[in-house]
């Protein structure tokens, strides 16, 4: 049943002109050292020296960040970090060596007291265009011409082992864990067959199971969620529903949910079962409280701004003549610029975009929104204003991937321009940088500093996984974490 307009208006105003904030994370400031003391309390009774020594400088989340003597990652005092793979330097079981362009990440349980995480590789193109392409291996190629895929890794204390758990594909970007303990990896692409070398078309949505090898040969894309710009996935556990993020520009980006066809249960490797055509694939129509239609996202400029939510039947989903978003007329859907990461909490998706410019109404430096299935609205948490000077250790902008942090509030992933930061969000509206990368890319005149991505806690909470996405390098970040109250 359609949400209306003037169902909307009347739900704004028995609720007051902005409408309650949903979900735990309020406004954010765009400048670090805004947490005080009092928004945070600690996990244990008894903190480490370096925890006190962390609050004794100013009660900003954690402390200010160290610089690292390696040059890789600086952190709070009382934090460390290991890496866990490294494009180039470790190696596969099969013996060839990691590869590049680390993307989106999730963790699972393994087995005997593993940790399982599948990290996807954003490499678009060729294969000879990459030093360090997914490998090849028999069995688990979708395209042999393409040189993305994923990486399984198991971590235990201190072994690592690394295999491919497909490979074929093309800009594996974020993608997203299911609630039946598989990845979903996601094509940030819409390169056809004779495209750039391909020969199959992509633009898809894959399943990979890390646990169980076998399920995941012979890979067919999951072609009823659509062929487009992929870039995340969250999966609605009550209802069944797929949301999905595109990063996409001329015109912006969708937002889109799928409606799986009716009698369809999911579980470990349904999803490859489907139809091409099964269920029903929609994007995001919005409206204010006054029922006036939204076009676009970056017309919201205030915090805890609420827009009711349609959804439009998308024509062709498997775009066979004309790019899905541009296949609604004017005044048919919203757009954003740049949708990227996106996770379920809360009863809900948190929902990135990341940021704004020309091609938008209103320009900004990142929004992440909220999304209720139960109210069916969309409510601004974060706005980062426009970074006035990205290569000066200080703002924060471009959020992309996400996590909804165990100890309270959001850890996000910066990709804007200049110095590249995680940071955290309290529930009080504060935020705080966790880590920064270190590594320069560059030279020592013009720096150049890889964006974080694939942010996620390990499944007992105690480890934060992130990669640098160029070279390439997983890490696992360790320390007096600290509980954020609620707001």
């Amino acid at each position: 049943m359609s949400l209306t307009r003037r169902d909307f208006a009347r739900r704004s105003a028995l609720t007051g002109a902005g409408v309650a904030l949903v979900g735990s994370v309020g406004a954010l400031a765009t400048a670090p050292g805004a947490l005080a003391s009092a928004d945070t309390e600690t996990e244990t009774e008894t903190e480490t020296a370096e925890g006190q020594e962390a609050d004794r400088h100013g009660g900003v989340g954690y402390g200010p960040l160290i610089p690292d003597p390696k040059g890789v990652l600086a952190l709070p005092a009382g934090f460390r970090y290991r890496v866990i793979t490294y494009s180039g330097k470790t190696k596969l079981e099969s013996g060839e060596f990691t590869p590049s362009n680390h993307d989106g990440t999730a963790t699972f349980d393994g087995p005997r007291g593993t940790t399982l995480l599948v990290n996807n590789h954003e490499l678009k193109g060729p294969r000879a265009d990459w030093k360090y392409p997914v490998p090849l291996t028999e069995g688990l190629v979708y395209d042999p011409a393409a040189s993305g895929g994923c990486t399984v890794v198991e971590v235990r204390h201190d072994h690592v082992a690394e295999w491919v758990g497909i490979a074929g594909t093309s800009t594996n970007c974020a993608g997203g864990s299911t609630p039946w303990g598989t990845w979903l990896t996601c094509e940030e692409t819409e390169d056809k067959a004779g495209q750039n070398g391909m020969t199959k078309d992509h633009g898809y949505v894959f399943e990979v199971d890390p646990e169980d090898r076998r399920a995941n040969r012979h890979p067919r894309p999951i072609k009823a969620l659509g062929r487009y710009a992929h870039e995340a996935v969250v999966v609605d556990p009550k209802r069944g529903h797929l949301y999905l993020t595109e990063d996409a520009s001329g015109p912006n980006g969708l937002l889109y949910r799928w409606t799986p066809p009716e009698g369809f249960h999911h579980g470990r490797g349904r999803l490859r079962t489907l139809a091409d055509e099964a269920g029903r694939l929609q994007a995001f129509k919005c409206f204010d409280s006054g029922g006036r239609y939204v076009d676009d996202l970056s017309r919201a400029t205030r915090i805890g701004t609420v827009y009711g939510v349609d959804w439009v039947d998308v024509p062709d989903r498997d775009a066979k003549t004309v790019s899905v978003r541009s296949q609604f007329g004017a005044g048919a859907v919203t757009r954003a610029r740049k949708l990227e990461g996106m996770w379920w909490s809360d009863g809900g998706a948190y929902i990135v975009s990341s940021y704004a410019r020309e091609e938008s109404p209103v320009q900004h430096d990142g929004q992440v929104w909220f999304y209720d299935p139960r109210r069916r609205t969309l409510t601004l948490k974060v706005l980062l204003g426009v970074n006035p000077d990205p290569a000066k250790d200080g703002a924060f902008d471009g959020p992309d991937n996400i996590t909804v942090s165990p100890y309270g509030g959001l850890v996000i992933a910066e990709d804007g321009e200049g110095v590249q930061h995680l940071f955290g969000a309290t529930d009080s509206g504060r935020t705080y940088p966790i880590a920064r990368n270190d590594l320069n890319i560059g030279t020592e005149e013009e720096p150049e500093y890889s964006e974080f991505t694939g942010v996620t806690f390990s499944p007992d909470g105690k480890t934060l996984f992130a990669n640098i996405q160029d070279p390439g390098i997983m890490v696992a970040v360790t320390g007096p974490w600290k509980r954020q109250k609620r707001g």
